[in-house]
């Protein structure tokens, strides 16, 4: 690969101007002193004070469906069951909405309503969170669910019924999440941890051999492709044979509990007004075993833990098993197990997106609870690693908006909610970038390069942050004229 030389970089957050030589896909020189015109590089760019900056991690990604949502009805902007309903009615054919979040609505979602909008038709909304999907009576038929009572399929029951859709052919698909991650490259992103439920590594393997891929992935494996992934010989952090290094082995994900909009978030007290905590999807001897199982073979764990009891359930077993891993969410932890997230090896894949977002909801069905709830400068000041997803298609796969939500705390004119718990502009950097927090010579160049220095704009303005080019291995993944 031919050699890059970047003039004028401003070098991080409020750092000086300088320039860095890139060579062999790493980088090779950062000099004070301007390189002499018949400096050795294939290519020179003057980057006129742009900031250079580690390129950044989506670290929570289902790619598949984001690949797709970008593709299907918007229902975020719906505040009723009825409003959803009218936002599909005029579309035709088998109709897919996302984005829906019925925790708040005054009114219930049922097939007859989607029936009585539009007769005969298959439609499928999916809820903002991915835990929810409501069918019309069209849809239910389609995969031999014509008798369920509502058309409203929760947890794993929605899993089942959307894994039964029909897909799009296999190389459009392909070709979807191929451009996906070329949208991701234009906003800085150099790699994503894709938490899709399939075989992540035979998918991207294809799609790299075949397609344009402008990320790496990290390929998480399902709890249920546990011994197939073992009977591979794969383990996490190991880079897949033929992908260029592309893509390597990430984590096995399984469930502690559901989710807060879905109101299956498994905590220790009771929602508002019932008897119910929530949804125990694994119970704790389950967890450790299959934990176990994935650490004896050098697959780490990565655990979906919400509420705050299921958040200890998962801390409980990281204890009792003693293997790096992941928590996925944390999003209500409680106050005695902030320090348990301190663990060496363990890292807290949070979502800040979802706080603002998720505000609302969380006051009504957490309440007095919510000063421990995406409180992620109590996880940092406990001494936990935080890597920042997210959780696409839940938020936009863009880490410019959850990097704003960590540091402001609200994402539009509302005030901030519990800005204590606000983090600054270094450690959310570092919690973008999979920990990175400079240019040294010696680092893999997946670099991005933004038109102003974030450390001088307004917290609030990061999420219009502008990107001027980025680099993956050192090649231009995305580039404005520079």
């Amino acid at each position: 690969m031919p050699s890059l030389l970047l003039r004028n970089a401003r070098i991080g957050p409020g750092g000086p101007l300088r320039h860095v030589l890139i060579a062999d896909g790493r980088v090779a020189a950062v000099t004070e002193e301007r390189p002499p015109a018949d400096e050795p590089a294939g290519e020179t760019v003057d980057v006129q004070g742009g900031t250079l900056l580690p390129g950044l991690w989506d670290a929570h990604v289902h790619a598949v469906q984001w690949a797709q949502a970008r593709r299907r009805v918007d229902l975020s902007a719906a505040r009723s069951a009825r409003e959803a309903v009218d936002l599909v009615a005029s579309h035709t054919g088998f109709t897919i909405g996302y984005g829906f979040r019925d925790a708040l609505w005054p009114d219930v979602p049922h097939k007859e309503l989607l029936h009585a909008a539009a007769p005969g038709r298959p439609i499928v909304m999916v809820s903002n969170d991915l835990h929810t999907a409501w069918f019309s009576p069209a849809a239910l038929a389609a995969i031999g669910m014509g008798e369920h009572p509502t058309g409203v399929l929760r947890e794993r029951a929605c899993y089942t019924a959307m894994a039964e859709l029909p897909a799009p052919p296999q190389g459009e698909l392909d070709r979807w999440v191929a451009e996906a991650t070329t949208a991701a490259a234009s906003r800085g992103v150099v790699g994503l941890i894709d938490f899709e439920f399939a075989d992540n590594v035979a998918d991207w393997s294809r799609r790299v051999r075949e397609q344009r891929v402008d990320v790496r992935v990290a390929c998480s494996i399902p709890k249920d492709h546990l011994e197939l992934a073992i009977g591979r010989g794969l383990r996490t952090g190991e880079p897949v044979a033929g992908s260029g290094g592309l893509l390597e082995v990430g984590p096995v994900k399984m469930f502690v509990d559901g989710s807060l909009n879905t109101r299956t978030a498994y905590c220790d007290d009771p929602y508002p007004g019932t008897d119910g905590r929530g949804l125990l999807e694994t119970p704790p001897d389950d967890l450790y075993d299959t934990m176990s199982l994935a650490a004896v073979h050098g697959i780490h764990p990565a655990v979906h833990a919400i509420g705050d009891l299921a958040a200890s359930i998962a801390l409980d077993a990281f204890e009792r098993v003693g293997c790096p891993g992941r928590i996925e969410h944390a999003q209500l932890v409680r106050a005695a197990d902030f320090a348990r997230f301190a663990r060496p090896g363990l890292v807290a894949g949070v979502q800040p997106a979802h706080a603002p977002d998720d505000r609302e909801v969380a006051d009504r069905h957490w309440p007095g609870r919510t000063h421990r709830a995406f409180a992620y400068a109590d996880l940092l000041a406990a001494g936990a690693v935080l890597e920042i997803g997210s959780d696409a298609p839940v938020a936009p796969l863009d880490p410019w908006d959850g990097m704003a939500s960590a540091i402001t705390r609200t994402d539009d004119d509302r005030p901030a909610w519990h800005p204590e718990q606000a983090i600054p502009l270094a450690a959310v950097l570092a919690s973008a970038a999979r920990g990175r927090r400079g240019i040294r010579p010696g680092d893999v160049a997946d670099l991005v390069v933004t038109a102003t220095d974030p450390a001088g704009r307004a917290p609030a303005d990061l999420r219009g942050t502008e990107v001027l080019g980025t680099l993956l291995g050192g090649r231009w993944t995305y580039r404005q004229q520079l």
